[in-house]
Formats: structure tokens, C-alpha cells, sequence
């Protein structure tokens, strides 16, 4: 989330609330509606402690998919740039067509596919140059040990590329269900109308201001950043960015400028495949 728009957010559900609390002090009683201060803040307490108990598990939660998405992206990004070295060792021409791929797989989580990651529209959908990988390297025959060896590596690398890939859009859709929100948001109203019971027309206007004002103002920033952690994909302070994969893709320039391949991939700086069909 932008965070002018969080603060705008905060400043502006504080606003009301804070309104809504000097609003009710005018017809409030001196003294405050409760009669006995001291079991008046032991409910509040109760209200108080389930709710921060349950925040603090849904943070948890939250940020643990977070954690994931962000290993993910690093783990599918190194493996990438071992799959490169890997290639090398496979016979050509496939070792040609599966370096050019797999850049254009980098390219293509960098660019589209982070793309509707951040619109929320990745879904299911595959990396295009995966499959492309997959038909190149069945038409692979090892002659060599150095080859087969190469061959049982790619493999294995091809598994631990697919399961980060998996770690990275599985924070794209949010873990925290839909009634764990229901169940934050009626603890937060149920807590700003107990609130409203402490106003006091004895009291200065300032204090009161204050009393309301702190406990909205930090519910409703923990309700944004809990809502920040379940999507990591966004170009806002705090979103994933693809900077491991754009970095694995410099580091793979370099390598082949240095073993003298120049063959251009077949795919744009995005990862478009510049053929139809592909």
C-alpha cells in the first residue's frame, strides 16, 4: 500500500472517530456514563486482550507468507542463474536454446509476470518459458558422464526452481481467510463503541480528543499493515520487488560475455517471445 494513502487513511478514520467522540461528550453526563471506572476498564481490558491476541497471530501469519514470498523470488532467482552454468554442460544446440530460454524465463518473472502480480491476475498461470524449457530438454540425448551429470543436475534444479516459483505466488493471493477479517473488524467497531461509553463532558475536550484518537489511530494502522504483509506484491514502501531476479539477470550477461556466447534470446526485455506462437 502507498504510504500517503495509509496515512490519509489513518489521519482520516482518526478524524471521524475523534468527531464522533467530542459529538457524544456533549450529551455525556459528568463523571462519564459508568458508574465504576474500575470494572468499566476490566471489560475494556478483555476487549482489548482478545483483540490483540488475535492480531497478533493474524501479523504472524501474515508476515511468515510475506517471509516466503520474498525467499521464494530469491531461491527461483538463484536457481536460474545455476541453471545457466548447468546449461553450459549440455549438448548443443539445446544448450544454446536453453540458455536463451531461460533468460527470457527471468525476463518474463521481472517483467509480465510481476506485472500481474502486482494486479492480482497471476492466478495459476504458468511461466510461458517453463514450458518451453521442459520441450527443449526432453529433446536433450547425454553422450558423456559430464553430460548425464549435467542432465540429472538440470533435473533437480528444474524441481527446486518450480517449488521457490510456488513459495513466490503463494503471498500473491494472501493467506489470512475471510473470516479471520470479519472477526478484526467487528472486534475494532465493537471496541470504538465501547469507547464511546468513557465519554465525559467533565473532562477537557483535548483529552478526550486523545483518548479516542490514539486507540483508532493504532488499530487501524495495524489493520494497514496487516492488510500490507498479506499482499506483498505491490509498488508501494515495503512491496516485493523482482531486484533478485533483475540482479541474477546482470550477473548472467556478465558470465556469457565471458564464455563468449552472444546468441540473442528469443524473447523482448520483458520476456515477450519476439516469435508467434511462442
Amino acid at each position: 500500500m502507498n504510504i500517503v494513502v495509509a496515512a490519509v487513511v489513518v489521519i482520516a478514520v482518526t478524524a471521524v472517530a475523534v468527531g464522533v467522540m467530542l459529538l457524544v461528550r456533549r450529551g455525556a453526563p459528568d463523571g462519564g456514563y459508568f458508574h465504576d471506572g474500575d470494572r468499566a476498564a476490566g471489560v475494556f481490558g478483555v476487549l482489548a486482550t482478545g483483540f490483540a491476541v488475535l492480531l497478533g497471530f493474524v501479523v504472524f501469519l501474515a508476515f511468515t507468507s510475506y517471509d516466503a514470498a520474498r525467499v521464494g523470488a530469491e531461491d527461483e532467482a538463484l536457481i536460474v542463474a545455476q541453471q545457466v552454468e548447468t546449461a553450459q554442460l549440455l549438448p548443443a544446440p539445446q544448450a544454446a536454446e536453453l540458455t536463451g530460454e531461460l533468460v527470457c524465463y527471468a525476463r518474463s518473472v521481472a517483467g509480465v509476470q510481476w506485472e500481474r502480480m502486482y494486479a492480482g491476475t497471476l492466478g495459476e498461470e504458468l511461466n510461458p518459458w517453463g514450458a518451453e524449457l521442459f520441450r527443449t530438454i526432453r529433446t536433450v540425448e547425454p553422450t558423456t558422464s559430464v553430460q548425464e551429470s549435467a542432465f540429472d543436475t538440470w533435473l533437480s534444479q528444474t524441481s527446486d526452481r518450480e517449488a521457490a516459483r510456488n513459495d513466490r505466488i503463494h503471498g500473491a493471493v494472501g493467506v489470512i481467510p475471510a473470516p479471520m477479517w470479519i472477526v478484526l473488524l467487528f472486534a475494532s467497531v465493537l471496541i470504538f463503541f465501547y469507547m464511546l461509553f468513557f465519554a465525559d463532558s467533565g473532562e477537557a475536550i483535548q483529552v478526550q480528543a486523545l483518548l479516542m484518537g490514539t486507540v483508532v489511530s493504532v488499530i487501524t494502522a495495524l489493520l494497514l499493515l496487516v492488510q500490507a504483509l498479506n499482499d506483498p506484491f505491490h509498488p508501494g514502501v515495503g512491496g516485493l520487488q523482482p531486484v533478485a531476479m533483475e540482479r541474477v539477470l546482470q550477473v548472467i550477461d556478465q558470465e556469457l560475455e565471458l564464455v563468449g556466447t552472444d546468441d540473442p534470446p528469443p524473447c523482448d526485455d520483458r520476456g515477450i517471445a519476439l516469435e508467434a506462437g511462442r
